[in-house]
């Protein structure tokens, strides 16, 4: 059996790369599209991001992206949803938010479509996470849970209705069950 090695891509070569839709990831050297989202997934993100921004962005505590690229860490990935505190958002020489975010979100969701790699989508949290991420969600549509990942601790799964999902203290205004969350799925 032949076995053809095909280089790596760099990181500095994949971004100059047209963006995909739905986006891609740079993950260990390799390309890795996101799947495209389905109805579950972008309600909640719509929902998620509605609710932070609400809640943090007229203090201007914090902002919520969807599907913002964040490059760091030899990574550049692609989260559902960033929060970044507002004095970390990037910004351009006129004072705007930036296009390029070469850094890490201080929160980051993710929410698991269904043919969607649980591990793959973990690997980014806890990538997150290790470059200095206050917090991570993994959201289940399919099981109705939530598996919260705080930095250098051990992940716990929420998955009854009255459980209060934990968010970093940089938004500690917003409060959400984790009925309240799932709840925004019936019509």
């Amino acid at each position: 059996m032949l076995n053809l090695s095909i280089p790596a891509l760099s990181l500095k070569k994949f971004l100059k790369l047209p963006e995909t839709k739905p986006s891609s990831e740079y993950i260990n050297g390799q390309i890795i599209q996101k799947p495209m989202p389905q109805g579950k997934h972008s309600k909640l993100r719509g929902e998620i991001l509605s609710v932070i921004n609400e809640v943090v962005e007229n203090q201007k505590i914090a902002l919520a992206f969807p599907e913002l690229r964040c490059t760091f860490g030899g990574r550049s990935i692609v989260p559902d949803v960033a929060v970044f505190a507002w004095e970390r958002i990037p910004t351009d020489e006129r004072g705007d938010v930036a296009n390029v975010f070469k850094t890490h979100p201080d929160w980051t969701i993710e929410i698991l479509s269904p043919e969607q790699s649980q591990t793959k989508v973990t690997g980014n949290i806890l990538h997150c996470l290790k470059n200095g991420s206050r917090l991570g969600w993994l959201i289940d549509p399919g099981d109705r849970s939530v598996l919260v990942y705080p930095p250098k601790q051990q992940p716990e799964l929420l998955q009854e209705e009255q459980e209060i999902l934990p968010v970093p203290d940089l938004v500690s205004d917003f409060q959400l069950t984790v009925g309240q969350l799932f709840g925004w799925l019936k019509l």
